[in-house]
């Protein structure tokens, strides 16, 4: 049926439908401070969806069109020297559809300011055409020209806290001859997304750089003429990556190769691609708490409103509403708090997308990284926020649409009283009469108990679950360079030198004391299971570089066989006692047997520990060392560093007292960015939970309270009564909110445990404390802004009005 202006029916209509609207822009009003705090539950949810969703969509996208752009690789294969023409031996091997050589080496460089010599990762270029895989992307000046040895492109990071660019000079000492090299370009690489120095977590940008150098230079500066030592490989689609990978090391094997490896495994992208899995899993799982509270906390607010308006349904039905009239008219209750606090969510998120996206920008180097969001991200979003609250508020909407007029009319049946467990088991004699009522009035609604302590609970969760992972982060990075890297100084070789170097070291000034090292590449056989690792070989009386397990124990280094970390021998199935095969992938290449001596759990890479003498028994040949590590007299330290800049064996100086420092400062502003944001978290649930608590407690029990203030008892009295209830549901939250942040933690620790590093799972006492006085403190503040409705109580209106 049409309506016109004619239609009696029609017009009857539209006038009861927005007879209904004004009774819900009213009501909405009246419940404004409650539908804030609802909109604001579905907010932050919607926002960390569109935040750090937004974020992995835009992270993805960039990631893709970078890797596409630049011809990003997907196996590399390091080796010692190779002949130009294994190219075309690798480029025939099954599924291989593109390949490219290089010559890549470490160098020192000499920069201004800096006593220690920084470090160059020098990679070559086509003088003539652009490299077939892993390609430049220049940000400033131009590329390489041919006949111009000494031109180099450096990476943006570098560039930028050196303050360098087209024109400036680096001055650097590569296969022990300084030269003086000419910045033509800037430029940005897949590879280095996230530039690390060797044996780091931690990009050092003022200390670590990316020197792309014509091949020929290089060639010649390494005695490469005509050869490489690195070549990468892309695969066709369906090419098995594994069987690639033991092709090549077959392949290479007899020129020095030292274990191919895919892309998962390279360096930059397995960090990228573990922040873009946290963002996934972060994305999903905190909305999920938001709105599941949301849920709640829509059911109970339309639940007692619609137990406050019998009488007004009743009249709705008398007057010809349908049920499906009525259901809806409570619904939009639910929708116009979750349609507000999604709009909100949206446009928080996308402004907190940008500002995420730029943090991220200061750490990995991306062209063209900025924040989009995907209109079906935001679809979702909104529809997921809408299915939250129709499933919220859904047993409510039910109720008000099926109750009978008749019964509408009358008052709702009184709550039966009866002596409860409180009364039989004798306690309540004990307590007294506040806390009685207290517990009575609890005890007649357990599952709004629960419900409402479960909610609270989450923001305890939420801030247990973001703080525990700087617990395990300051413990992991304290053990490992204070207890495991005891030395003031650890210097690296360009290549290995015979153990007698360690005299020449120990008479440099200032130095007190000195430990050498080697370091070995390997691969270990277990059966059908194998691992590329670097064996590190110690002296067994070393104190300055020790084996200690995550609890704090400290291993010695044994005297035959080795000790493995956990996560390499759960790997290879290995147990103390258990033999392996070594293959070992320099000098003569040697193959043997050791033993397990013990395994260890640690933090950092995948590592083999054993004595330097039985590294050299298993190595074959003179003992060599690859490294020292030195104690240092702190008043001459500056003088030895200058004397260690200019030997030309030594490849690179590392200090864990530096890189510990640095990484305390990076810590600190990231703390107190996500502190900030757990804390916002946290209370708005708590707010959300404990607000709406105490106003529907208010709501139920203002004609029972103004009784009793008419009766004499004082307002404190009186609140007492009232956020008691919240203070006991708060005080349950916490422990229930310790041991759900405690599983959450658990489950997100192992989810974020690599090759690379492993964050041992740990909270700390004071994380425990802080997230309780944060809850606490916030329900104290949403106590007080309820205490201010008690107080301009009107006593008559509230005794005047009809049960």
């Amino acid at each position: 049926m049409r309506c016109g202006p004619a239609s009696t029916k029609c017009n009857g209509e539209v006038s009861a439908m927005h007879a209904l609207s004004l009774k819900l822009w009213r009501e909405l009003w009246q419940l404004k401070g409650q539908m804030l705090s609802i909109a604001l539950v579905v907010a932050t949810g919607t926002m960390t969806v569109v935040t750090m969703r937004g974020s992995y969509d835009s992270l993805v996208q960039a990631q893709q069109a970078y890797y596409r752009e630049t011809r990003f690789a997907q196996i590399w294969a390091p080796l010692k020297r190779a002949p130009e023409s294994m190219r075309t031996a690798v480029a025939t091997l099954p599924g291989v559809t593109a390949v490219d050589t290089r010559v890549v080496g470490a160098a020192s460089l000499d920069l201004p300011g800096l006593d220690a010599p920084a470090q160059g990762l020098f990679i070559s270029l086509p003088e003539r055409g652009r490299p077939r895989l892993n390609d430049i992307r220049l940000d400033q000046g131009r590329y390489i020209a041919a006949g111009h040895p000494d031109e180099i492109i450096v990476n943006q990071k570098f560039a930028q806290a050196r303050r360098l660019g087209p024109g400036d000079a680096l001055q650097a000492i590569i296969n022990g001859r300084s030269r003086r090299l000419s910045i033509v370009g800037v430029a940005n690489s897949p590879e280095y997304a996230y530039a690390l120095p060797p044996g780091s977590l931690f990009p050092e940008n003022d200390r670590f750089a990316v020197v792309w150098m014509g091949r020929r230079a290089l060639e010649a500066a390494w005695n490469m003429d005509g050869a490489f030592n690195e070549i990468v490989v892309t695969l066709a689609p369906a090419a098995s990556e594994a069987a690639t990978i033991a092709a090549l090391n077959r392949l290479l094997a007899p020129y020095g190769g030292t274990g191919a490896y895919a892309r998962s495994q390279q360096m930059s992208h397995q960090i990228l691609q573990g922040e873009l899995d946290q963002n996934k899993v972060m994305g999903t799982a905190i909305p999920a708490a938001f709105l599941l509270v949301a849920a709640f906390l829509l059911n109970l607010v339309l639940g007692r409103l619609i137990t406050t308006q019998r009488a007004e349904i009743a009249l709705l039905k008398a007057f010809g509403y349908r049920d499906r009239e009525v259901g809806a008219h409570y619904l939009m209750f639910a929708m116009v708090a979750v349609l507000a606090g999604a709009a909100l969510g949206l446009a928080t998120g996308i402004a907190l997308g940008h500002g995420y996206i730029a943090i991220y920008a200061q750490y990995f180097s991306f062209p063209a990284l900025s924040f989009a969001l995907q209109p079906a991200l935001a679809l979702v979003a909104v529809l997921v926020s809408v299915a939250a609250a129709c499933a919220g508020s859904l047993s409510a909407v039910r109720r008000a649409a099926s109750l009978p007029p008749a019964e509408a009319m009358r008052a709702e049946p009184p709550a039966s009283f009866e002596a409860g467990w409180l009364e039989r088991s004798g306690i309540a004699a004990r307590l007294a009469a506040a806390v009685r009522m207290i517990l009575r009035n609890l005890g007649r609604k357990p599952l709004q108990l629960v419900l409402s302590s479960v909610g609270v609970a989450f923001s305890v969760a939420i801030l247990v679950v973001g703080l525990f992972m700087f617990d395990g982060v300051r413990y992991m990075m304290d053990m490992q360079f204070r207890q495991i890297q005891r030395e003031d100084l650890s210097v690296s070789f360009n290549e290995s030198l015979d153990a007698a170097a360690r005299f020449d070291l120990a008479h440099l000034p200032g130095v007190s004391h000195v430990e050498v090292f080697r370091s070995v590449p390997a691969r270990l056989v277990a059966g059908h299971r194998e691992q590329s690792v670097a064996i590190q070989g110690l002296s067994a009386d070393s104190r300055l570089r020790r084996i200690v397990s995550a609890d704090g124990s400290i291993s010695p280094v044994p005297i035959s066989g080795a000790v493995l970390s956990a996560t390499l021998a759960r790997r290879l199935q290995l147990s103390p006692g258990d033999l392996v095969e070594v293959q070992v992938l320099e000098g003569r290449r040697a193959v043997g047997q050791i033993h397990v001596a013990g395994v260890v759990e640690d933090f950092l890479g995948l590592s083999v520990t054993m004595s330097r003498p039985a590294l050299a028994r298993l190595v074959g040949g003179p003992e060599m060392i690859s490294g020292a590590f030195l104690s240092v007299d702190q008043h001459e330290r500056h003088a030895l560093e200058k004397t260690l800049k200019q030997l030309p064996t030594v490849a690179a100086i590392a200090s864990p007292a530096a890189t510990l420092a640095s990484f305390e400062e990076q810590l600190g502003d990231s703390l107190f960015i996500s502190i900030g944001f757990l804390l916002g978290f946290a209370g708005v649930i708590a707010v959300g939970v404990v607000y709406n608590g105490a106003r529907i407690a208010l709501s139920e029990r203002s004609r029972e309270l103004a009784s009793l203030r008419v009766m004499g008892f004082r307002r404190s009295e009186v609140t007492v009564l009232l956020l008691g209830e919240q203070a006991i549901i708060t005080a349950l939250a916490i422990p229930l909110g310790w041991g759900l942040g405690y599983l959450l933690a658990r489950a997100i620790s192992a989810g974020v445990q690599t090759d690379a590093y492993r964050i041992p799972f740990m909270i700390s006492a004071s994380t425990y404390g802080t997230a309780a006085l944060v809850v606490m403190l916030t329900a104290a503040l949403s106590a007080a802004i309820v205490r201010r409705r008690i107080d301009r109580f009107d006593l008559i209106a509230v005794l005047k009005t009809r049960e």
